[in-house]
Parts: structure tokens; sequence; C-alpha cells
């Protein structure tokens, strides 16, 4: 087979996206369905409007933090698709972050390159940018955040994780696994990781024999490293947030913050509560109903935290599926939000293509299509297909939880600074 050369990949993405930006283009232009996403059109407007001095909440539906309409300032300047073209470079460092982190684990360079492709050349991550939305940012900041804690410099981790938590709210979630990873992690001299620190086989957090109360466990918590990471994360998203509240009031923070974590959108979507909102919208939720649709994310994810948190990668991974097929809200935006992870525990999986590999495939992309198919005849034909779309979103909640298990079944575990030939050696020790 002829070796892969990462850099042709790479140019022939960034002309497949530059194709379709100018694709886009023309869709919009002859197409009953857009090619640009309507989110796109928000971030333009509000953008224009912070040109004309004036506050990005004006538009309604903006319900970002105003770095990102600051970051369009050239769409009203320059080319209304300057937004497109940022979000596809973004999308491309994506894909060296992702060569660049399993490199620093030790995966053969061939191995490296099919990761890449599988975020390079899945539909969903190549069209994602060139429509205008702006997730590929926050793929790229959360990869950046990895490769400095694989390297050791947590200021640089910290910084980032607190930025990109201003910009968009959902890597919050990303806190615990973080701070479990930075407890255990040992620097030397230099500031880089000491690999011998780390052990090859995965496990829950442990329960000293010693009796403990519940503060000597939450003190465990407390080291340098950790502390370092909250204090520095955590005044840089204040800092941020103090910002745009200082510019533009309570409005920024309702609209920007706030408003994500009481969302009920009774547009349908995804999720599985999606039909609950829309036919109990104009009444309003109870507390109680708004704890009750919160609870089961919150079990999963303590659950996969506390189980995998030491393999870092796989954990934000398994975290963020879960995070998504359970939420409250769900669009095909924030499958990116995992997508851009999938390549880094690739060569830690013994899931084959054929036939268990493309059973998931066709098990995740059947159950979307089929929820497709139904959001098509009510969003385009006006046809009253409320309940068939509900029970789509349940049987594609169902796919996403058996995918989710069988990654997890046929996954080998390896401490996050843990080559992938330490992960091969400990497995054949274990199975000897």
């Amino acid at each position: 087979m002829a070796k892969l050369d990462l850099n042709r990949l790479m140019l022939i993405s960034a002309i497949l996206r530059l194709i379709l930006v100018f694709y886009g283009e023309w869709q919009d232009a002859h197409m009953e369905v857009p090619y640009t996403d309507v989110d796109y059109l928000v971030f333009s407007d509000a953008s224009a409007m912070v040109a004309s001095g004036r506050s990005p909440f004006e538009r309604s539906t903006y319900r970002y933090s105003p770095l990102l309409a600051f970051l369009l300032l050239p769409n009203s300047g320059i080319h209304r698709s300057w937004g497109k073209f940022l979000f596809s470079s973004a999308d491309l460092l994506v894909g060296l972050f992702i060569d660049k982190i399993l490199k620093l684990r030790g995966v053969p360079e061939n191995l490296r390159v099919w990761a890449v492709i599988s975020w390079l050349f899945n539909p969903f991550t190549f069209t994602i940018g060139t429509r205008g939305n702006c997730e590929p940012i926050v793929c790229a900041v959360i990869l950046w955040i990895i490769i400095s804690l694989l390297n050791g410099k947590v200021l640089q981790a910290a910084f980032l994780y607190g930025f990109i938590v201003h910009f968009r709210i959902y890597p919050i979630i990303y806190a615990l696994p973080f701070v479990l990873v930075l407890c255990k992690q040992q620097l030397n001299s230099n500031g880089k990781p000491v690999l011998t620190q780390w052990s090859l086989k995965p496990k829950p957090i442990q329960v000293p024999t010693k009796k403990m109360g519940p503060i000597s466990h939450l003190m465990r918590l407390f080291t340098k490293q950790t502390l370092l990471f909250g204090v520095i994360s955590g005044f840089t998203f204040v800092f941020l947030t103090s910002i745009f509240f200082y510019l533009y009031g309570w409005e920024f923070l309702n609209e920007a913050l706030l408003y994500h974590l009481t969302r009920t959108d009774p547009r349908h979507n995804f999720s599985i509560y999606f039909y609950h909102i829309y036919l109990n919208h104009q009444k309003g939720f109870s507390i109680g109903e708004k704890v009750v649709s919160f609870l089961p994310q919150l079990m999963v994810q303590l659950a996969l935290i506390l189980r995998f948190a030491w393999d870092l990668p796989f954990c934000l991974f398994v975290q963020t599926v879960a995070f998504v097929a359970f939420n409250k809200v769900m669009t095909a935006q924030y499958f990116v939000w995992f997508f851009c992870l999938l390549p880094l525990i690739l060569p830690w999986t013994t899931l084959k293509l054929r036939w268990q590999g493309l059973i998931c495939i066709f098990a995740w992309m059947g159950s979307q299509l089929h929820w497709l198919m139904w959001a098509y005849l009510l969003e385009f034909r006006g046809k009253n297909v409320f309940l068939p779309l509900w029970m789509a979103s349940l049987l594609f909640l169902a796919s996403n939880t058996i995918v989710l298990v069988m990654i997890i079944r046929h996954h080998k575990y390896s401490a996050v600074f843990a080559s992938l030939a330490e992960a091969d050696v400990s497995k054949s020790r274990k199975v000897q």
C-alpha cells in the first residue's frame, strides 16, 4: 500500500472546502433547501450590528459570546463568506491537531493519517464549516487544550479552557476529567509529564483502605496543578464575561450564558424531549420537570467520568456522545463535538470495520436518516407527523446508546500519556 501523505491530504481537503463554500452560494440562490446554516445568517447579522456600533444581541436568537460577532466583522467589510473561510480553516487545523496528539501518544504515522482522514473527509465535518457553523473553532481549541496537557503546559491549557467555556459553554462538562487527570499528573523540572507516573490499567477512582471522610477525599483533588488550572481558567472566564457584561449588560448574560442553562426549544430536533417541550411550551415548565430532564444526563456523565477519567481522550469522547444524546436540545451541529474526538480513540479500538463497525455506522446513520425523513415532511411539506417524528427520536437515542456501548466494549484502555505500543504490551501481558 502506498504511503499516505498528510500534506497532500490537507491540500485536497482545503480545495474540497473551498469548492463547497462557492457551491453553497449557488445552492442558496437556486434551490429550495439552502446550503448555508441559518445560524450563519444570525452570526452575520449580529456582526453587522457590532460594526455599526450596536449590540449583537439586538439580533433575535443570537445567543453566543460577542467574540463570535467580532470575529466575523470582515463579513461586512470584505465578503459575506469570510466566516465560512474562517470556520473551514479551523476545521483544517483540527486535522493537524489530531495528528499532533496521536504523534505525542506514539501512534505510527500511517495510523495517524487514517485517523486524520476520518475527520477531514467525514461528510458531517467537511460541510459544517462551509455551511457557516462555528463549531470547528470550539473543536480546535479543545484539541489544543489536550496538546497543552500532553506537553505539561498547564497554564496554557487553563487559559484556553477558560476562553472556550466563555465562547461556547458546553465544554464545562470537561472540568472534572481535567481536574482528575491533573491531580494525578506529575511534572519534571522541565514542566514535562513524567510518563512513568501513569498506570496503564484503566481504573475508576479508588477508595483507600484507610477510612477517610468526605473532606479528606475532596482535599486529594487540591494539588498545585489543579489549583493553578482552576484559578487561571476561572479568571479567564470571569475576565471575558466581565468585559462583555460591561459592554452589553444583563442582555449579554441572559442570552449568551443563562439561556443555555434553562433552554427549552419548541422546534423539532433530534432530542427525545422535543415533543414534550412542544406540547407544553406555552404554559411553561416547573422546576421539577427541568430537574427530571437533567438528572439522566448528569448521572450518565458522572458514571463515565468516574470510570474512564484516566484515559482522558476516551473519557472526553464518551462524555460528549452521552451529553449530546441525552440533551434537551440536539441538532446535527452537535455531532461535530464528538467527531473531533473520535480520531483520538480509533488507534485504540478493536472494533473492526467489517462487520461490527459497519453495523454501528449503518445503525447510527440509518436511524438519523429515518428521523430526517419525518422532519422533512413536517418542515417542508407541512404534514402533522409530530408523533412519528418523536418515535424516530427514541430510535435515534437507542442507536446512539448501542453504538456507545459497542465502542466502550471494544476499546483498549490506556492512560493519557501512554503510547499505543505500551498499551499493546499491557494488553498482551494481560492476555498471557
